[in-house]
C-alpha cells in the first residue's frame, strides 16, 4: 500500500458547545501551510521547526484575525502519524473552526478521511494494526477496566505478546525450511522433541489468548449478569435496587416481566450489564412463553447468574428452580439469593443449604431484601470479589477484538494440526505449510504479513554455504 503524501486536516474534538476545539494537520506540507496561516506574537527564527513547543499567535485571513490560537508543531518521525504534524487549539465556535479548516484547505491541505490519522500512524509503523484498533477502543472506553485494557494495548503489551509468538514461529519455520533446503544431505537442524516442545508451548500461549477473549469482550462491553427465578420473587425489584432507579415495572401480579429488561452500571471501575428476565414457570400464555425462552437464552450468554428465591416459598418450589437452573448453567458462577428476608425474623433457620439437593460445596445462600435494600451492597461486593479473583493479571495480554479472536482460533487449529503431524510423522513441507498459516493469522492481527521477514530471519541466524 502506498502512503499518500498529501497533507490532511480535520477537527479532532467533538462538535457542540465547549471552550476549546483542536484542529489537526499532518503531512509533508504541514509547516508551509502553518507559516502561511499562523502568525506567532513572539516569533523566533525558524519557529516552525521548533517541535514540541506551544506557540501563541493568531490565525489570519486576508489581513483579518480569525482567532487567537495555540499551535503545537510535531516534527517527523516523532509524531503520532510519523509525519510533520501540527495541532491548532482555537475557541470552539463552529464559525471559527470552519473558517480555520477552510483556510487550511485553501492553502494546500485536504479533509482527512475517517480514521486517516491513525491509518497513517499504522502505515508509517508508529503503531501495529492491533494498537491502531485499540485507539478506537480507548475513545469508546466508559470504565476504568475498559480504559486500562485499551491503554495497555495501545502501549503495545498485546502487540509484544504477538511479536514474541511470531519470533518463535519464525525460528521454528526457519529450522524446518533449512532441513528442506538440505534434504538431499539428510541433515537435521533441530531435535524433533525440541520442536514438539516448542509447538506445545506455542499452543498453550495461543489457547490462553483465545480464552482471554471472554473476559476481554465482557470488560469492553460490560460483564453480563442475568437475574432469574420464578415470578414474583423480586427480580425487578433487585434490578431497580442495583441501578438505584425504577427501570423495571414492579407488580404483585405474576408474569409482569415478559421480555428482557437490561441496563448497564459501572461499579468500582467495571461495567456490568444486569439483565432482568421473565419468571420461570409453566404457562399457557404464548407471550410469556417467549419471554421464558429468552430467559434461558440470556442464561447461556451471561457470565454470572443471580438466582432469586422467595423466602416464603415452599422448599419443593425452590428445589425445582435449583434443578432447572443447574441444567442450564455449566461453567458460569451462580449466586443463590434468598430474597424478602424482611418478612421472616429467623430467616437463616427457615431456608438452609442443607435442605436441598444438587448443591456443591461452592454454592451458598445469600440473604437479602431487595425492597428494603438489606444486604444488596454485600451481594454486589461478593460479585466484585469473584470478578477480581477470576480476572486475568494486568501483565497478561487480553483479547478484546472479535477479529483478533477469530484469527487466533484459526491459528490454534493449525497448531493442533502441527502437533498431530509431529505425532503421526507428517513431512516437513506439510508442517511448514501449517506454520505459514499460523504466521498468516497472527500477521492479520498486527498487519505484518510478509514473506521477506521469514527469509531475513533465516539469513540472519544461519550462514548458508559458509
Amino acid at each position: 500500500m502506498i502512503v499518500e503524501t498529501n497533507t490532511i486536516c480535520a477537527i479532532a474534538t467533538a462538535q457542540g458547545k465547549g471552550a476549546i476545539a483542536v484542529i489537526r494537520i499532518s503531512g509533508e506540507e504541514t509547516k508551509n501551510i502553518i507559516q502561511r496561516v499562523f502568525k506567532p506574537y513572539k516569533p523566533s527564527e525558524n519557529w516552525y521547526n521548533e517541535g514540541y513547543k506551544i506557540h501563541y499567535g493568531e490565525i489570519t485571513k486576508n489581513g483579518e484575525t480569525i482567532d487567537s490560537v495555540l499551535v503545537s508543531i510535531f516534527n517527523n518521525p516523532n509524531s503520532y502519524t510519523g509525519e510533520d504534524s501540527a495541532e491548532i487549539s482555537c475557541h470552539a465556535s463552529t464559525y471559527i473552526q470552519n473558517e480555520i479548516l477552510n483556510l487550511l484547505i485553501e492553502n494546500g491541505a485536504r479533509l482527512a478521511h475517517p480514521g486517516e490519522f491513525t491509518q497513517r500512524a499504522f502505515l508509517n509503523k508508529k503503531l501495529d494494526l492491533s494498537q491502531a484498533e485499540a485507539v478506537a477502543d480507548l475513545i469508546a472506553s466508559n470504565s476504568k477496566a475498559s480504559h486500562h485494557l485499551a491503554m495497555s494495548q495501545m502501549k503495545g503489551g498485546y502487540a509484544k505478546e504477538l511479536k514474541d509468538l511470531r519470533d518463535v514461529l519464525l525460528t521454528f519455520l526457519s529450522l524446518l525450511e533449512l532441513e528442506l533446503d538440505f534434504s538431499e544431505e539428510d541433515l537435521e537442524f533441530a531435535d524433533r522433541k525440541q520442536l514438539t516442545d516448542l509447538c506445545s508451548d506455542l499452543t498453550k500461549r495461543v489457547e490462553k489468548l483465545v480464552a482471554s477473549f471472554k473476559l476481554g469482550n465482557a470488560i469492553k462491553k460490560g460483564i453480563p449478569v442475568c437475574i432469574v427465578g420464578e415470578p414474583n420473587v423480586g427480580k425487578s425489584t433487585l434490578l431497580n435496587a442495583i441501578l438505584n432507579e425504577d427501570k423495571a415495572i414492579v407488580s404483585s401480579i405474576p408474569g409482569t416481566t415478559r421480555d428482557v429488561i437490561e441496563d448497564t452500571i459501572v461499579i468500582n471501575g467495571i461495567t456490568f450489564r444486569f439483565i432482568d428476565t421473565a419468571g420461570i414457570r409453566e404457562t399457557e400464555n404464548e407471550i410469556e412463553k417467549i419471554g421464558i425462552q429468552r430467559t434461558f437464552e440470556n442464561i447461556e450468554k451471561a457470565s454470572y447468574i443471580f438466582v432469586l428465591f422467595d423466602i416464603t416459598a415452599n422448599k419443593q418450589e425452590i428445589q425445582q428452580t435449583i434443578s432447572t437452573i443447574k441444567e442450564q448453567v455449566k461453567d458460569k458462577k451462580m449466586f443463590l439469593i434468598i430474597n424478602k428476608i424482611d418478612l421472616v425474623p429467623n430467616y437463616r433457620d427457615v431456608i438452609k443449604k442443607d435442605d436441598f439437593e444438587d448443591l456443591s460445596s461452592e454454592d451458598e445462600f445469600i440473604y437479602i431484601s431487595a425492597k428494603q435494600q438489606i444486604a444488596v451492597d454485600a451481594l454486589i461486593e461478593k460479585l466484585l470479589s469473584d470478578v477480581n479473583a477470576n480476572n486475568i493479571s494486568q501483565e497478561d495480554a487480553i483479547v478484546t477484538n472479535f477479529r483478533h479472536f477469530e484469527a487466533l482460533q484459526h491459528a490454534l487449529e493449525s497448531l493442533h494440526i502441527i502437533d498431530e503431524g509431529f505425532q503421526n510423522g507428517l513431512t516437513n513441507d506439510l508442517i511448514s505449510l501449517e506454520l505459514r498459516q499460523v504466521l498468516h493469522y497472527l500477521g492479520e492481527i498486527t498487519g505484518e504479513i510478509s514473506e521477506e521477514e521469514m527469509l531475513g530471519n533465516i539469513f540472519a541466524h544461519f550462514c548458508i554455504g559458509k
